[in-house]
């Protein structure tokens, strides 16, 4: 059996805080089209899948699709330039990534994010230890096609028998299903352990640190 030497991350509740300025984003977006505000613990729901799914599950129900085709733009604009207002790591995580980056491990993030802003983030609070950041954009599948995954591995030089997948949502948890590899489920993000388990998660970290003592013992 090949040693894991690779760590893919999600991004948003997994290794970033983003909650607080997503969910300022889409009520922007909201206000612009006349519909009411929701809450954060609503929107921890409502993230994970990509940014079409959360505006359809925020908008009153019986919408058109075609208004959430024009407010895609409107969040994109407002999130390229508050990304960075209230968005930070989780405690633990950067000391995690240095741990890992001195035994050796390759890390890659992966997100349904869009690719401008998911690359932004990287930049601004990972860049000394992760070296591949992949978000959505219409070059590949977003999750939980496995697509992202197997990108970020080939730009690593990693094979699916030596990573893990770390994530926080039912998403993720496809997500590497769908992609072959074992999935550690974090329980700091959008998520609680018990939706996470009908969901079908096994392995959890409640602490960064965890993260370090599952993989010694893959």
């Amino acid at each position: 059996m090949a040693k894991i030497n690779t760590v893919i991350f999600d991004m948003d509740g997994t290794v970033l805080d983003t909650l607080d300025d997503l969910t300022d984003s889409v009520n922007h977006v909201l206000e612009l089209f006349d519909m009411p505000p929701r809450t954060k613990e609503e929107f921890r729901k409502f993230f994970g899948n990509g940014i079409r799914y959360a505006l359809s599950c925020a908008i009153p129900k019986g919408t058109p699709d075609s208004v959430i085709d024009e407010m895609i733009p409107c969040f994109r604009d407002h999130y390229d330039r508050h990304c960075l207002d209230k968005t930070k790591p989780y405690e633990g995580i950067l000391d995690l990534m240095k741990d890992l980056k001195e035994k050796g491990y390759k890390m890659a993030i992966v997100s349904n994010k869009i690719d401008s802003a998911v690359k932004e983030l990287n930049d601004r609070f990972f860049s000394e230890y992760v070296s591949v950041a992949i978000g959505e954009s219409p070059k590949v599948k977003r999750k939980p096609a496995a697509d992202t995954v197997f990108a970020a591995m080939q730009k690593l030089g990693s094979d699916r028998a030596e990573a893990v997948y770390v994530g926080d949502s039912e998403v993720d948890l496809l997500t590497a299903r769908n992609s072959g590899l074992c999935c550690i489920s974090v329980l700091w993000g959008f998520r609680d352990k018990d939706f996470l388990e009908e969901a079908g998660a096994l392995t959890f970290a409640k602490t960064p640190g965890d993260i370090i003592n599952i993989l010694e013992t893959c």
